[in-house]
């Protein structure tokens, strides 16, 4: 899941760069399911049985969802990562680049990271992306 908003210069950076990436983009459509969803949504959302709904904060405000898949952690952009039940893999907040985003995706498509360490995974990984 792609948490953004509509204010969020990183996000669009992201957008335009690391999610139009021709290896990243052919990886995503062949290993995920791909949501982009806004943080700041005023539509009530069903996911998984439950409503979640706008809540109205300052001059701006959040979906309750952004909120618990991003554990409160109101940040954007940040990519989120549900296993085939729907359960949080691991949230990644912050803009990445496409070669550090191919390295992610390759540690969660392939269940890597039941076995291995982030850091162990990425040691020895070698992407398509220079």
């Amino acid at each position: 899941i792609d948490v953004y908003t509509e204010w969020c210069g990183w996000c669009k950076k992201m957008d335009a760069t690391t999610f139009t990436n021709p290896v990243v983009a052919k990886f995503i459509n062949e290993n995920f399911y791909a949501v982009k969803f806004d943080a700041e949504t005023r539509e009530t959302i069903n996911f998984n049985g439950k409503d979640y709904k706008y809540i109205a904060q300052g001059s701006r405000g959040y979906n309750e969802l952004a909120a618990e898949i991003l554990g409160g952690r109101m940040s954007y952009p940040t990519s989120v990562y549900l296993d085939e039940k729907l359960e949080e893999i691991f949230p990644v907040p912050g803009y990445q680049d496409a070669p550090t985003f191919e390295k992610v995706i390759n540690f969660v498509a392939g269940n890597n990271y039941k076995q291995q360490s982030f850091d162990n995974f990425q040691a020895q990984f070698k992407g398509k992306i220079q």
